[in-house]
């Protein structure tokens, strides 16, 4: 299944940081203590991340039982161009995703509820289990990421991911080069197939203090971690944020997902090494579930 599909199913969300960080979707601005630094993403991260906002949108208003939209209200709503919004409409129509009748109120469209339900078997439904059991014995927040492209798509996370002022939800995107889970994804790449992926990328403005601003650089910090036996972002993303991630894989060996926990340097640096043997045996026990 594509993961931009699982996205789609999961929904978008976005997350603050307590030291001022925020990843809005596709990474679309970052609001540093700094100030602010802003990049455009391309067209397809662009409607991807706006797709799943009027997604999210009509599965929140039919989930809770309120008014449903049509095309302009959704407009208005998400403050987006109407004429944008009635065509992603009419392409979630088209996958099924949303429906609507005689030109009325969009609704959820069966096929979302057959890949919601497909989803919710096996590594991805005993995620929860291992998220939480992250949390109990290390104390750190925990998350299953997907890969889609040069996107990190997050799937699940644990119950205490989240700070004041902000939230975390399954299909929130950020950068595969420039945090602990994107670079877990990427564990088995070559520098060919590394080059290849991030032929596009725009560097510049994109992560925290500890960010590789280049695919050299983004290389050698996989060259380090290979040698240590899992990935470890030091402030790559976000001010004081640590980041410890592990491939998750399946019965043939292929990267299924990444399993990551989060922390400041205080919690997380004295204690790496054994945190990542606790992750790799819960990634172990993930990839089981495969089948």
């Amino acid at each position: 299944m594509p993961f931009r599909t699982v996205a789609v199913v999961l929904s978008a969300g976005s997350c603050r940081t307590s030291a001022g960080r925020e990843a809005v979707e596709e990474w679309g601005e970052v609001s540093g203590r700094e100030g602010q630094m802003s990049v455009d993403s391309s067209g397809e991260a662009s409607s991807m991340a706006q797709g799943l906002r009027i997604v999210r949108l009509v599965a929140d208003r039919e989930k809770r039982g309120r008014q449903l939209l049509g095309v302009s209200q959704l407009a208005a709503e998400l403050d987006m161009d109407q004429s944008r919004v009635s065509r992603l409409t009419q392409e979630l129509c088209d996958l099924g995703l949303l429906e609507r009748v005689d030109r009325g109120p969009f609704r959820i469209g069966q096929r979302f509820f057959s890949l919601a339900a497909s989803l919710n078997t096996g590594w991805v439904r005993e995620a929860k289990t291992e998220l939480e059991a992250l949390v109990a014995s290390l104390g750190l927040r925990a998350r299953l990421s997907v890969r889609d492209g040069y996107r990190v798509i997050l799937v699940r996370s644990s119950s205490n991911d989240a700070v004041a002022g902000s939230f975390v939800k399954p299909g929130m995107v950020t950068p595969v080069w420039c945090t602990g889970a994107g670079r877990a994804l990427l564990w088995d790449h070559d520098r060919s197939a590394l080059d290849t992926l991030l032929a596009d990328v725009n560097y510049i403005g994109i992560g925290g203090p500890g960010a590789a601003h280049s695919t050299k650089e983004v290389w050698d910090l996989m060259a380090r971690d290979t040698a240590t036996g899992y990935v470890a972002a030091v402030e790559e993303f976000e001010h004081d944020v640590v980041e410890l991630a592990v491939p998750v894989r399946d019965a043939g060996g292929g990267i299924l997902a990444s399993l990551s926990v989060l922390g400041s340097r205080a919690e997380i640096q004295p204690d790496a090494g054994s945190f990542a043997a606790v992750l790799r045996e819960a990634a172990e026990r993930l990839g089981a579930y495969r089948a």
